[in-house]
């Protein structure tokens, strides 16, 4: 009897009938060209896989020993001992030590944090800028910071607009009543200093809507009516 079977109906067959599906599976393992292909992409995934969890491996460790590292650098950032912080004492490493030796660590990465905040500290916000760029955290609380120290090194560098972007990056990354009326109350001044005072305004209008206990919403309320009144002129 002939064979009245489209190609679509024969396809749906391999789909459906296991014995036909590891027939075809055999006949293109029976094929020396198939089988060399397929153990040839096998081999280059095993090698893949391998390389990953070779550096993941690696990677744990180099975080480890790095945090060790880390340890005393922090110590004399919070001691203001800032050029030992970024350059290590001879002995102990300093932050750009850890960013040089342990790249692609965790510690590397906060480290890049502390640098900013160091250089700015130190009066070279164009430094502070491009390390706090290279520094990215989950916590909230850390990269709304880095956010705000950017903003505070374009103040330096009196780029108002820069500052204010950062600033509103900064208010606006996972809002909390601890530091987000901060941010604003920044925001706010890097817009009055670019005359935008509505804009200014509405910065402290935020502060004193949404966070009423904050400590400075009192001094938000006098800023907003001042600035009310300017952009009404």
């Amino acid at each position: 009897m002939a064979n009245t079977k489209t190609k679509k109906e024969e396809g749906i067959d391999i789909l459906e009938d296991p014995d036909v599906l590891a027939g075809r599976a055999e006949e293109f393992f029976n094929n020396k060209k198939n089988k060399n292909l397929v153990f040839g992409i096998g081999g280059v995934i095993a090698v893949a896989i391998l390389a990953f969890l070779g550096y993941k491996y690696y990677i744990t460790g180099q975080n480890a020993e790095a945090q060790q590292e880390m340890f005393q650098a922090v110590f004399y950032f919070e001691a203001d001992s800032l050029g030992k912080a970024l350059n290590g004492d001879g002995i102990n490493y300093g932050f750009l030590d850890i960013i040089d030796n342990y790249g692609g660590t965790d510690a590397a990465n906060l480290s890049n944090f502390y640098v900013g905040a160091t250089y700015l500290k130190l009066g070279n916000p164009d430094n502070a800028i491009n390390y706090l760029e290279s520094f990215s955290s989950d916590d909230y609380l850390v990269q709304a910071r880095a956010y705000a120290l950017i903003g505070d090194a374009q103040m330096e560098l009196e780029d108002y607009a820069a500052a204010a972007s950062a600033y509103d990056q900064a208010a606006s990354h996972k809002p909390n009543k601890e530091y987000t009326p901060i941010y604003l109350q920044k925001l706010a001044i890097a817009r009055e200093n670019l005359g935008n005072y509505g804009e200014a305004a509405k910065a402290y209008a935020q502060i004193v809507e949404e966070y009423p206990n904050a400590a400075l919403v009192q001094e938000a309320k006098k800023h907003k009516a001042r600035l009310q009144g300017l952009a009404a002129e």
